[in-house]
């Protein structure tokens, strides 16, 4: 919202996008807008008015407008608009307050403009709600600007030198404006800012001599002729934050013919602060529509409002793209017409679009911080610290703080217009986060912190790498508000970045080593992150016990032998994991030492495994192994053993015994071995004698049926021929066992 008087810097909000063309000529033509008017019809009390459904010229801005620029309207202005193309009507749109007289020879008082996009019909109507016996100002008419069609170039330089001998004479002319009324009490609950206390002091005397426009200029200027030359610019200062691109008057397409008269710089030569503002519009503007948003913005301040140009220094629409507001040169104080009584003293931003329920983008409040940096770079004012202005007007803020004229407030540097006009102007969701662009805006960079190591893996809190790495960061502060970044290792810097790099490359030597990141901000203010220990070595890992195979427990199948695969794996720093990556791919991690598998029989298989460190480094290791699988045939019988068939069984057949000490006897070379049986809840004991010793009984008694069962297994260092015999121990009551066969590792 704008108004017009003092010099301080002022953000405020606006919407829109960029229907523009990247490297377009600075000489192109600007867009011509186009203005149309339609009077209300005003109720007999005065206490409402309106204007039915009315066919109009194409438009896509509108604003509510009435005679008197000092008067202020205190009811509920809406609009509805149908759309061009669709046919349909919009919603009701409730229009902002007051726009303010702005600056002396105002033609006319008005709300802030709305953007409704391409329209071709509009309805209106006000109402006071019988808060007020005054009525409604005379001379309610409603406003509509077409802002006209064309491609601009966005990112048109905005600075470009004066062209004339000497430094551009402020106007003595401009005085204070003034910006929307809140209709509503205020809740002070929804803002984290505090509320102005002015203290009220004689009025400072007027300097009889305008100052010159600031020596301290680090950028461009941009002349106040419609079509500036382009000249180099002067190094900025190291201490000094540059400028953002800026598209400059003729990059959005201004139409200077309606704006002829030279412009005003601040009496104090000297910003002192940044107003806040949004437009108090619809946020549904997209980005390529921005440019027409700001040449609407632009014509109803001039063309409507009666003001001598558009009463903001800057614009910024939610893509964070940012526009020259008044004339007068973007590194000049210029004088705006957008915060009553403080004019004189400010700069003013707008970011485009309404910011009370959801606050603008972070792209938007980005180019707010780098705006604020700049500006108040140029003369020395901390963002983050407070200033004081002095009233060029009576008045009474959101928070109901009243004052004289001539009094002198203490306001942060960068502050919401509600501060110091009665208005909810930037809107609750902004207000809310102006700490966060005083931060950013002032640094240094917060929220510094490396994420991450590329090369290396993390262990506890200690990274392990050969060599080379990778170093990855965030930060909480916009990466466009970053001047350099700079990786350090063992406080040393080994690589330097742009700011909006969150990476840089580092190579160790041997041994353990901090890494840290150091970012300059924009203004030159540095911090350092936490550090992050990264151990280079390059010893691998080994096998303190080599990958081996041993049969386990289980059905057999003869597709599908249950064995268990064993190793142990070491490291001298720090062991990552282990993975198997034949016959199958496995990974397991640092303590695990074996793992279950299945194995085909009658083939060799190699079981190979590789060790990890956390470093990369590695070692492999592998083992290669055969389960054969003996039938019940290719043992040496003694007594009784009867055969007996079943597709159940290990080659469809099987031997049963119920008689006492009968035994079954086989002969191999391995290393491992496992005794194959049918269960059942019948089922008898058997004594296993290994190589001539008794190695074990076993019970085949099983609650339910089993077949194919590896129910006793065992296992040696290294391979060799041993025999493994089976003893029927006759037990009372259920003598009887099955075997099926015997199976070992070969």
């Amino acid at each position: 919202m704008a108004t017009g008087l003092t010099g301080a810097l002022i953000l405020q909000g606006t919407t829109g996008g960029a229907d523009v063309a990247p490297g377009a000529d600075a000489k192109q033509e600007p867009v011509k807008a186009k203005a149309y008017s339609q009077q209300l019809l005003t109720s007999k009390d005065g206490s409402a008015a309106s204007l039915g459904r009315h066919d109009a010229e194409p438009f896509s801005m509108l604003g509510m407008t009435w005679t008197d620029p000092g008067a202020r309207i205190t009811g509920k202005v809406e609009v509805r608009t149908r759309a061009i193309g669709t046919g349909q009507w919009s919603p009701w749109l409730r229009l902002d307050g007051n726009s303010g007289q702005g600056e002396d020879g105002a033609a006319r008082g008005g709300t802030e403009p709305a953007w409704v996009g391409p329209s071709d019909a509009v309805e209106a109507r006000v109402n006071t709600g019988g808060r007020t016996s005054a009525g409604l100002p005379a001379g309610l008419r409603l406003d509509m600007v077409d802002p006209g069609a064309g491609k601009v170039n966005a990112m048109e330089p905005a600075g470009f030198a004066v062209e004339e001998s000497g430094e551009p004479t402020p106007s003595a002319s401009d005085s204070a404006g003034q910006e929307q009324d809140a209709t509503a009490e205020p809740d002070a609950s929804l803002s984290q800012e505090p509320p102005v206390q002015p203290s009220v002091s004689e009025p400072p005397a007027e300097s009889s001599t305008p100052p010159a426009a600031p020596t301290t200029s680090t950028a461009p200027s941009v002349t106040a002729s419609a079509s500036p030359s382009a000249t180099a610019s002067a190094t900025p200062s190291p201490t000094v934050p540059g400028p953002p691109p800026i598209t400059s008057r003729a990059g959005w397409g201004a139409d200077e013919s309606i704006s002829p008269e030279a412009p005003g710089y601040l009496p104090g030569g000297k910003v002192k602060a940044v107003v806040v503002h949004h437009t108090a519009e619809s946020n549904t503007y997209t980005c390529a529509q921005a440019p027409a948003v700001v040449r609407g913005i632009y014509a109803y301040h001039v063309k409507q409002l009666g003001w001598k140009d558009v009463g903001y220094n800057f614009l910024v629409d939610k893509c964070g793209t940012v526009y020259e507001g008044r004339k007068g040169g973007v590194d000049k104080p210029v004088q705006g017409a957008h915060a009553y009584g403080f004019n004189a003293e400010t700069t003013g931003i707008s970011v485009l679009g309404t910011y009370t329920d959801a606050a603008p983008s972070e792209a938007a409040m980005t180019s707010v911080a780098r705006i604020a940096a700049w500006k108040l770079g140029q003369y020395g004012v901390n963002p983050s610290g407070t200033t004081t202005l002095t009233a060029g007007d009576a008045g009474t803020n959101y928070f109901r703080k009243s004052w004289a004229k001539g009094a002198k407030l203490s306001f942060p540097v960068i502050h919401g217009h509600r501060d110091g006009y009665n208005t909810q102007c930037p809107g609750d969701a902004f207000y809310s986060r102006l700490a966060t662009i005083r931060t950013w805006a002032a640094g240094p960079v917060s929220g510094l912190t490396v994420k991450s190591v590329t090369g290396a893996g993390l262990s506890g809190t200690k990274y392990y790498a050969k060599s080379d790495i990778t170093v990855n960061w965030s930060t909480g502060t916009p990466t466009a508000l970053i001047k350099q970044n700079e990786l350090l290792v063992d406080g040393k810097p080994v690589a330097t970045t742009a700011g909006t790099a969150t990476s840089a490359k580092a190579k160790l030597g041997i041994g353990t080593h901090t890494v840290a990141v150091r970012a300059t901000h924009i203004s030159g203010r540095t911090t350092t992150g936490a550090a992050a220990t990264v151990i280079a070595e390059k010893t691998p890992p080994s096998f303190t016990t080599k990958p081996s195979l041993a049969l386990s427990t289980g059905t057999v199948n003869t597709t599908a032998v249950p064995v268990k695969l064993s190793w142990k794996a070491a490291d001298g720093a720090a062991l990552r994991e282990v993975r198997l990556t034949a016959p199958v791919a496995k990974t397991y991690g640092p303590a695990t030492t074996g793992a279950s598998h299945t194995a085909p029989s009658a083939k060799a298989r190699a079981w190979n495994m590789t060790a990890y460190d956390y470093a990369g480094n590695t070692a492999s290791a592998s083992v290669t192994a055969t389960p054969v699988i003996l039938q019940e045939t290719a043992a040496v019988k003694s007594g009784a053993w009867t055969t007996k068939s079943s597709s159940s069984y290990l080659g469809g057949k099987s031997y049963s015994s119920a008689s006492k000490k009968a035994s079954l006897t086989w002969t191999f070379t391995g290393r491992s071995t496992a005794w194959i049986v049918s269960r059942a809840s019948t089922s008898g004991q058997a004594y296993v004698y290994v190589d001539g010793t008794k190695a074990a009984t076993v019970d085949l008694k099983s609650a339910t049926t089993k077949y194919r069962q590896a129910l006793w297994t065992k296992t040696w260092s290294k391979s060799a021929k041993h025999t493994v015999k089976v003893v029927v121990v006759g037990t009372a009551g259920r003598p009887a066992i099955t075997t099926d066969g015997l199976v070992y590792i070969k």
